[in-house]
This record gives C-alpha cells, structure tokens and sequence, in this order.
C-alpha cells in the first residue's frame, strides 16, 4: 500500500499532490469549502479545505501541483486529509509533474527502447511501412509515449499507454509459437497500433479529458483514419490483404459486438481472436492489479467488471 494507506488517524502529512478533481460547496454557515481528488504516483487522495478564499479558487484549479499540510481523517468509513495549508508549488520546489503521475517502476525512455526493438520484428514490407510511417510522426510518438492509456479502468498514468502497448505485444511474442498457423506479422502491427487512435482521444497527460473527436468518433475509428491515411502516403492499396487484415483485428479488439464494450465488428479471422484475447487478459489483469494497489479492504467493487473484487489487503492468509 502507499504512504497515504499506511498513515493513522490523527497523523500529519506534508507532500506535494497534483489536483486531480476540484469541487466547491457551501457549509451550514454559509461559508465555502473545497473537495478535492488529490494524486500522487496512484495513490487518489480526497483532502478538504474549509473556508476556501476567493484568491484560493482562482489557485488550486484542477491540474496544478500544490503542496498540502493536514491531519488525516476519517470520514464514512474512508481516511480524507483535513487541509490546514496549501500553496502552489513554485519553480525552486522542482517538483517534476510527470512524475507525480507517474507508477514505480516503469520508465518512459526503457518502454520506447523495447517498442522499437520489437517494431523491427515486422517482417511484411507493407506492415512494416505503416508502422514506420505513423511512428515517424514526432506529434504521435510523443503523445503515444506520455499519455494513459484510459481515464479510469487501466494503466491511468504517466506513460500508460506505452506501458499497455509494450506488454501487450510481449504477450504475443510469448504465445505465437504456441499458434504457427497464425500470421505473425498481421499480430504484432495490431499489437503495436490497436491504440494509435488514442493519440487523438486525451486532451493532455497531466488530467486528460477527451476531445471533440475523442467524444464523437472514439479511438478504433481515429485509429483505423490514421493507419488508412499512412497506408495511402506509402501508396499501399487499400484492398491490400495485411491492410485488411489489420484492420480487422483493430475494429474488433473488443470482442463481440453483442457484448456492447465497443468493437466495430465482431472477431471474425484467427488473428482477430487471438489478438482480443491478449488485450483483454492485460486489461483486465491490469486493471485488478491497481484495485488492488489502492483498495484497504478485503473486497472491492470494480467498474470495470461492474462487481467486487477479491483484493485480499487483510486476512488473505486465513
């Protein structure tokens, strides 16, 4: 567990925090006060401040990074921070907000080293063009290589997508000896550009939102444009067989479209399957792994699986 898990009632903390969520309400007396969401390599840290000033709201916006001193709390079952001071952190703080957001252990810089080694992995000419043509791109690479890869669900952080494209690909290498018949150039181009289209989805990597295009067209059809266009500038056609192929698995990475989680298409070729499969182990595991990390209970509800979760933080010996 975290630092924040770990501390009693009563105890003091004073650390820095990036505003994840802001809320102002009004108390009994009439005065304002602010709730916050507060992050801090994952940990989500909800903290109070009572009679928040004018010149306070116009501060502690969603988004900047601030350093917070208060007393832990309970409050309905849940630890909160009761906020005695707090001030935007300055330059000679050098606070690096990257980092903030960032998990233990993964690294930006090692993720894209791996990436590219398994980019050369490609042998088709044609899947091989696509990936250097859109790859090449310093707007997409830097994007891809900073932000999460969902707001909520899994790998919500600095570099997560990366993170998920990285293991998601090594997975395949994993299993496609054990599946010869399956064509391994047509996986790992899917594995390596299933997300593409999310460079378009988040507005920024410190508290992403979506965009208009996020919110309108989601990340399978943004993804499916940007490979139709790197396609076209490499004069590939677009009746071209691993096109078509990889195409396919990126529209249908969700699985049935009966099951309502978002394919275009339900999974209609052997690498479409085995490709879904794959994502969907990661995700999900994933995603427990992080319930896990932030639960203090034995039994957590999970949006995600829309059910609770055994995450053992107590009495998992027994």
């Amino acid at each position: 567990m975290g630092a924040f898990l770990d501390m009693e009632e009563g105890e003091i903390i004073r650390d820095f925090f990036l505003v994840k969520e802001r809320e102002i309400k009004q108390a009994s007396n009439g005065s304002d006060y602010a709730n916050f969401l507060l992050e801090r390599n994952l940990e989500l840290v909800s903290a109070r401040l009572w009679d928040i000033t004018s010149d306070q709201k116009a501060q502690f916006q969603r988004k900047s990074v601030v350093k917070i001193e208060g007393t832990i709390q309970s409050y309905r079952g849940q630890k909160q921070i009761n906020i005695q001071r707090m001030r935007l952190a300055t330059d000679e703080d050098q606070i690096n907000v990257s980092e903030l957001i960032s998990r233990k252990g993964v690294v930006r810089e090692e993720l894209w080293q791996d990436l590219r080694i398994m980019m050369e992995e490609v042998q088709s000419e044609v899947l091989r063009s696509i990936i250097k043509q859109l790859f090449s791109q310093r707007t997409i690479r830097e994007r891809l290589t900073t932000i999460p890869a969902s707001k909520t669900y899994h790998h919500t952080y600095y570099a997560g997508l990366l993170d998920h494209i990285v293991h998601v690909t090594q997975s395949a290498f994993q299993l496609l000896p054990l599946y010869p018949a399956l064509n391994r150039d047509v996986i790992l181009a899917t594995c390596l550009l299933h997300d593409i289209g999310k460079t378009q989805v988040f507005t920024d990597i410190v508290a992403p939102d979506y965009t208009t295009e996020g919110e309108l067209l989601g990340h399978i059809t943004l993804g499916l444009e940007l490979i139709h266009d790197a396609a076209r500038e490499a004069g590939i056609s677009i009746y071209d067989a691993e096109l078509l192929a990889l195409k396919h698995c990126i529209a249908s990475q969700f699985g049935d479209i009966n099951q309502g989680f978002g394919s275009a298409v339900s999974p209609k070729t052997a690498e479409a399957i085995f490709f879904h499969h794959i994502k969907q182990m990661n995700t999900r595991l994933h995603g427990l792994e992080m319930i896990q990390e932030r639960s203090q209970e034995d039994w957590t509800y999970s949006p995600m699986f829309k059910r609770k979760m055994y995450t053992y933080k107590k009495g998992d010996e027994s």
